[in-house]
């Protein structure tokens, strides 16, 4: 009965870590206004929320560009594009 109830205390300590690990982190409104601007720019538009933080830059997602083309693309964490495929 010991042993279950460290584990059982092991675990629910644990618990808020592995759910932080998990959570999206939120995207500063700063960013995402710098991404909407460079996208204009590039006569593209997209929606906000299809902006996403991946491996230390962001993805995104359903871009679509001047002539109806669309794309996911990939910018690093200075807001350099780094790839694009087409959709």
């Amino acid at each position: 009965m010991k042993r279950f109830a460290t584990a059982a205390l092991i675990l629910g300590l644990a618990s808020p870590v592995f759910a932080d690990s998990h959570e999206e982190m939120e995207i500063p409104q700063e960013t995402v206004d710098a991404i909407m601007s460079m996208l204009t720019d590039m006569e593209c538009q997209m929606a906000p929320d299809d902006i996403e933080m991946e491996d230390g830059g962001y993805e995104l997602d359903d871009v679509i560009c001047k002539g109806g083309d669309q794309f996911d693309i990939e910018l690093d964490a200075d807001l350099n594009e780094v790839g694009r495929r087409a959709e």
